[in-house]
Parts: C-alpha cells; sequence; structure tokens
C-alpha cells in the first residue's frame, strides 16, 4: 500500500521537470524585473543630473568667488564661511535664495549675539554650549523666525562657543562673511551665470506630464482589457505624484526669482507669468484623472458596461496631455493638444449615448473635466474651455459626477513660448 501510494519514477520526472520550468520562468521573471527597473533607475538619475548640472557649476562658481573676495578684498586669512554661506544660500529651494540669502545674515545675527552675550555671563564650556544653542533656538522660534533661521542661529552660536576661546575677534568675520556669500550667490544666479528659466520650466514639467500620460494610457488599456489590477496600479502612481509636481512648482518659483533677479532675462518676464498659471491646471487635471481611475476600477469591479469608445476617450486624454508637453517644449502653441483634449470629449459623449452605469457616468464627466483642465493649460479662459467642452459632447444629458467647472474664469495659461 505504502509503495502504491508513492508516485512512479515517470511521475515524479514529470514532476521535476515542470518545477525545472517554473523555476526557470519565476528566474526570468526576476531578471526582467530587475532590467526594467535599473533602466528606469538609471533614467531618473541620468535625469537628476541634467536637472542639477547648473546648479552644481552656479556652487562652484559661487564658493570660488566668495572665497577670493574675503580673503583678498577683505583680508580674512580663513575666510571659511563665505563659500559655505554662498553654497547654502545656492542649496535653497531654487526660488527662495533671495530669501534664504536674508534669513541667513538674520541667523548669524542672532547667533553672534546669543553667543556673545552668554560667553561674557557664564564663559565657555559644554553646558555652557548647550545652553546657548537651547537659547537661541528657543528665541528664534518665539520671534516666528522660520527653519532656516533657526538653524544658522543655532549653528553661529555653536562656532562663537567652541572657536572664541582659540580664535579672537570671530564675531565681525563670521557676520561679513555671511554677507559676502550670501551677495557673491545672489550675483551668480542673477548676472554672471543665469539659467535660462524657461529650460528649467520644461525640464521640470516632463515628469509631471509623462506621469498623467502614462497612467491616462494604462486606465484606457485597463478599461479595454477589464483589468482591475492595472487599473489599480494607474490610480496609486498618479496618488503618489507628489514628487513630479512639486519639482514642477519649484522650477516655476526658481523661473520667475531668475527673471526677477537677472537683467539677462527681464525680458522672460511675461512669458514665464503665463506659464507659471498652467501650474494649477496641470494639477487639476492630475486630480482628475485620479478621481476617473478611481471611478474605474470600481466600474471594473461592478461589472458595469463598458461601450468601446469610453477606453478610446482616455487614451485621448493621455494623447493630449504628451502633445501638450511637446508643444510646449518646442514653443508652438498648443492646437493639437486641444484638439485632441475634444476628440476625448466627443468619445466620451458617445461613450455615454451608448448607455453606462453610474461609476461609468463618473468617468465621462471626469473625461470632461480632464479636458477643460487641459485646455486651461494650453492657454485659454475657463469659459472658452467649457464651452468648447460642451460643444464636443454633444447634446447629450450632463452626466452626473463633477463636470467641467463654471467658476469665475482664470487668466490664460501657457501660451506660445518663443
Amino acid at each position: 500500500m505504502a509503495r502504491d501510494r508513492r508516485p512512479s519514477l515517470v511521475r515524479r520526472a514529470i514532476l521535476r521537470d515542470r518545477g525545472k520550468e517554473l523555476d526557470t520562468a519565476r528566474v526570468a521573471q526576476a531578471l526582467e524585473t530587475l532590467r526594467h527597473r535599473s533602466k528606469t533607475t538609471l533614467h531618473d538619475r541620468l535625469h537628476r543630473l541634467r536637472m542639477a548640472m547648473g546648479l552644481a557649476v552656479q556652487a562652484g562658481l559661487a564658493a570660488g568667488l566668495s572665497w577670493l573676495a574675503a580673503h583678498e578684498l577683505l583680508g580674512n586669512p580663513q575666510p571659511v564661511f563665505a563659500p559655505i554661506s554662498a553654497v547654502g544660500t545656492l542649496a535653497a529651494s531654487v526660488g527662495q535664495r533671495f530669501r534664504r540669502t536674508v534669513e541667513l545674515i538674520v541667523g548669524v545675527a542672532i547667533g553672534v549675539a546669543v553667543g556673545d552675550f552668554l560667553i561674557y555671563l557664564l564663559g565657555t564650556g559644554p553646558w555652557q554650549l548647550g545652553l546657548v544653542v537651547t537659547l537661541a533656538i528657543v528665541l528664534t522660534i518665539f520671534a516666528g523666525a522660520s527653519v532656516a533661521i533657526v538653524i544658522q542661529a543655532a549653528a553661529t552660536a555653536v562656532l562663537i562657543v567652541t572657536l572664541s576661546p582659540s580664535t579672537e575677534n570671530l564675531e565681525i568675520p563670521r557676520f561679513i562673511d555671511a554677507f559676502v556669500g550670501g551677495g557673491i550667490a545672489l550675483l551668480v544666479t542673477a548676472v554672471l551665470l543665469p539659467l535660462n528659466p524657461l529650460r528649467v520650466i520644461n525640464r521640470a514639467a516632463r515628469p509631471a506630464l509623462d506621469l498623467l500620460a502614462a497612467q491616462l494610457d494604462m486606465a484606457a488599456d485597463a478599461l479595454r482589457e477589464r483589468d482591475r489590477d492595472k487599473a489599480q496600479r494607474a490610480l496609486d502612481r498618479l496618488r503618489n505624484n507628489q514628487e513630479e509636481l512639486s519639482a514642477f512648482t519649484e522650477a516655476i518659483e526658481g523661473a520667475k526669482e531668475t527673471a526677477m533677479l537677472s537683467p539677462a532675462r527681464w525680458h522672460r518676464r511675461d512669458e514665464l507669468t503665463h506659464y507659471a498659471e498652467a501650474a494649477d491646471p496641470i494639477d487639476r487635471a492630475m486630480r482628475n484623472a485620479g478621481t476617473l481611475t478611481r471611478r474605474a476600477v470600481t466600474l471594473i469591479e461592478d461589472e458595469e458596461p463598458i461601450p468601446e469608445t469610453m477606453p478610446d476617450a482616455v487614451a485621448h486624454l493621455a494623447e493630449s496631455v504628451r502633445l501638450l508637453k511637446h508643444e510646449f517644449a518646442v514653443g508652438e502653441e498648443p492646437e493639437q493638444a486641444r484638439e485632441r483634449a475634444l476628440r476625448a470629449v466627443s468619445e466620451a459623449g458617445r461613450a455615454y449615448a451608448d448607455g453606462v452605469g453610474f461609476s461609468g457616468s463618473v468617468v465621462i464627466a471626469q473625461v470632461r473635466t480632464t479636458a477643460s483642465d487641459l485646455m486651461v493649460a494650453s492657454g485659454i479662459s475657463q469659459e472658452e474651455a467649457n464651452r468648447g467642452v460642451r460643444q464636443s459632447f454633444g447634446d447629450q444629458d450632463r452626466p452626473g459626477g463633477e463636470g467641467e467647472r463654471d467658476e469665475a474664469p482664470k487668466p490664460p495659461a501657457a501660451p506660445p513660448l518663443g
């Protein structure tokens, strides 16, 4: 009986071969996943390198010039703090460098004052150091200072307490170095080596728009295939879009600061103002695409009808985003992007006429809303975008859900870039 229960030699060989096939398939799948991740990681690293190359060159130039100015012009034999201040200013979030310079100087002043006063009263030592740092932080926070001022005040207080016994008259050089380093950093960014603000914005906008287009494509495929997991993956990725949107918003602020400070970029102010206004509708398009995808997940789960033109409408939205990115980058009027957005609305109208369920009607509504957002981002008013959406949708009753906005018009955003 026991011998009969054991698999035969042939069956054991078959099972062993199947196990080897499964192992081979798993290894191949794992290798493919690793290969894809390595390509993605390399692409991301190269993109970050291109984005940071200008900053790296600016920081190196500012550090060298600030040391030279403090050492040769002001006679400071060891101008350590000047290049540190310059690099600290440039390391601030793009668009906040002028503010960071002011904060750096204010923080140094507070740290010098607190450190000198307590050294005069209490002398130096480890417990005095702890007390000085604590009081510097407490005073700056009580005064409502920013985090940058708090850090500078505490760091300066540490330097004053620890270096004063061995270095005389440290306070004035430290204060002057803060002025020199911050001033040189602003000089480099505004006059000597100003970045092209439009190029900075285009590079920063690319990841956000690529993310939106890719996830809309995935949502369209999920609707065609009724693949709930694929729709959920697209939704999860859209929800984790803060890095891309933050980089885009930060680049806009930096471009506006460059155009304000740099005489060579003053002629770009009007273009940058309009381009900056595209950030809000792109952000709204991201959020509305997330709502669209979330309802697509529910639609598939509930086995609601999916007319053939519904996935096509979502795919046209993705193509509109890609066209918008391209036309922004080459400086063309984004006519093709608007046309494709209206085509998405037209396909959504056909899908609605064919019959959809509750979640399907929300998907249709979000196609209209997202298309309206993309048209506003392309440089037309909210009313004009809404009018085009209604005309393209046809004579169907408006579906439930959010729909396009009818609030007061926003100024035109992102005109053609010359």
